[in-house]
């Protein structure tokens, strides 16, 4: 069984394919913020979890996470780095402040749990990195330009370091989900498309781990319009934006 980090741990996909992971009987260190959240799978998974707490966006913290790993296994087989964050941009507001903690999470965050979990790789057994992505990259939506900016610097980081990675053998996959019913989103105040349950969501990217594919996305139907959609004039893309967008407030 393997030896598995899982960042984001505590909600949405993460919670359900931490649960997943230790049913299959793997070894996993649970990534988040909190201990408390993390204490009932502690509990029902004696032997096969290690609570590695701390906040993905506080390069300390990550360290401490990734020592602890090291010191109990000293070597990870599968790292999946799943924590994330989203905020929308309010129209006539624009925030830099809002753009700073997404990227610091999303990109930045997620950068340094790479730059840990890259050397306990190398030491593991058919290592594979696994990094959550979205389907929003593909095409620019309004409001969304914090998280979806966050976004496509992960998709063009992850296919860059997997180019780099490539002759160490190390797999590395992008999981490029559309809306998935979490608490993130249930703070969405617009329609989503196509909503999978995090339990689906997570059975789907569980099931095709160890094909070790290069991307995992779904809903297949709304991710491929969106790539279309994606692949349209700039001027038409800005039209469908402007019907969709909302007007500022005041």
């Amino acid at each position: 069984m393997s030896r598995c980090w899982l960042t984001g741990a505590s909600s949405g996909i993460g919670a359900v394919l931490a649960q997943r992971l230790l049913e299959q009987g793997h070894q996993v260190a649970l990534g988040a913020r909190r201990a408390e959240s993390l204490a009932a799978l502690a509990a029902r998974y004696p032997g096969q979890v290690l609570l590695a707490v701390g906040d993905v966006s506080q390069p300390e913290q990550v360290a401490h996470m990734v020592e602890q790993i090291e010191q109990t296994w000293g070597a990870l087989d599968l790292a999946i780095l799943n924590a994330g964050t989203c905020e929308y941009l309010e129209p006539g507001q624009f925030d830099p402040a809002l753009v700073e903690r997404v990227i610091r999470t999303n990109v930045l965050g997620t950068s340094q749990c790479l730059a840990a979990a890259l050397p306990l790789l190398r030491r593991g057994k058919q290592p594979h990195l696994v990094v959550m992505g979205s389907s929003v990259g593909w095409l620019a939506l309004p409001r969304a330009g914090a998280y979806g900016a966050s976004k496509a610097a992960l998709r063009y980081l992850i296919e860059s370091l997997r180019i780099d990675l490539a002759h160490e053998d190390i797999a590395v996959t992008l999981v490029s989900p559309g809306f998935v019913d979490t608490p993130l989103t249930r703070r969405n105040d617009f329609p989503m498309p196509q909503l999978w349950s995090a339990e689906r969501a997570a059975n789907h990217i569980v099931a095709r781990l160890p094909r070790r594919p290069l991307e995992i996305t779904f809903p297949a139907t709304f991710t491929l319009v969106l790539r279309m959609l994606g692949a349209m004039p700039a001027r038409w893309r800005l039209k469908l934006g402007r019907r969709l967008a909302r007007q500022p407030q005041g």
